[in-house]
């Protein structure tokens, strides 16, 4: 599998190419930017939220099955 170290190396940005990606930003967007911004935040919030309830539904589902299981125990 992949070493981690290697991975995150290969996302790691150095001061000059963030100001490459800024100077790109602003050529593209322009004076859109600021709502670019917003509407990336609020998507990650989505993501967020999503990922949250999917973990949620998942943890529930666990202790429904162990609350079974636990019931079925007592019953033999």
């Amino acid at each position: 599998m992949f070493e981690v170290p290697s991975l995150l190396a290969l996302f790691s940005l150095g001061p000059y190419e963030l100001v490459a990606i800024g100077v790109a930003a602003v050529l593209l967007f322009g004076r859109r930017l600021p709502e670019v911004g917003r509407s990336l935040g609020r998507g990650i919030v989505e993501l967020k939220k999503g990922l949250r309830g999917v973990a949620d539904e998942i943890e529930s589902s666990d202790q429904e099955e162990q609350t079974k299981s636990k019931n079925d125990d007592e019953k033999l």
